[in-house]
């Protein structure tokens, strides 16, 4: 799962959605410097994280792009899975997903001192280029893909991956909305536990 569903998945909590958006960027223990909301999000991101790689409808999905991008096939598939939930918003939240993203946005801006530095940094560019909207069209994912392949020194060849997600897009549409129907409940059962 990329930012968007993990943000998603955080419930309506703000602190629970910054620390699960900012997750990957906490080491081991490091997330104990947290207030508790957030380390909360930290904690429901490592587990959906978890969840995601042994799924076997997101297995499914990797498996397509594995001879091609090798240990990316993983970050691309989050990807495509941020494009169809972007895509079906309305399907998932009853917010406009604009009015959403720009409420997280404004959240992110405000409790600015609990960011991690690295997450600080991205903020501006994640505004500026308006990332979680962008998800919801091809262009705007290929816009995306580029500038992961270019931070990966264009080893990746993730500015080719809109290609195998136009060549199957209905299936991993269709992967999309089994594996999201399954991460939901487990988001939520996660969440009454922490």
């Amino acid at each position: 799962m990329n930012f968007l569903a993990h943000i998603h998945l955080s419930g309506d909590n703000e602190f629970i959605k910054i620390g699960n958006f900012m997750a990957d960027g906490v080491r081991g223990k490091q997330y104990e410097n947290f207030p508790i909301e957030i380390q909360k999000g930290i904690l429901l991101h490592r587990a959906i994280d978890t969840f995601t790689d042994a799924h076997p409808v997101f297995r499914q999905s990797t498996k397509k792009l594995h001879s091609r991008y090798h240990h990316y096939a993983g970050v691309i598939v989050d990807m495509y899975y941020d494009h169809f939930l972007a895509k079906n918003w309305s399907n998932y939240h009853p917010e406009n997903l604009i009015y959403y993203t720009n409420t997280f946005y404004q959240s992110l801006l405000e409790n600015h001192s609990h960011l991690t530095t690295k997450t600080q940094k991205i903020v501006p560019y994640m505004m500026e280029y308006n990332w979680l909207v962008s998800y919801q069209t091809i262009p705007g994912m290929e816009n995306i893909f580029t500038q992961m392949d270019y931070r990966t020194k264009n080893q990746s060849l993730m500015r080719f991956a809109t290609e195998e997600l136009l060549a199957h897009y209905d299936e991993f549409e269709t992967e999309f909305s089994l594996f999201y129907n399954e991460v939901q409940l487990f988001s939520k059962q996660k969440l009454a536990q922490l």
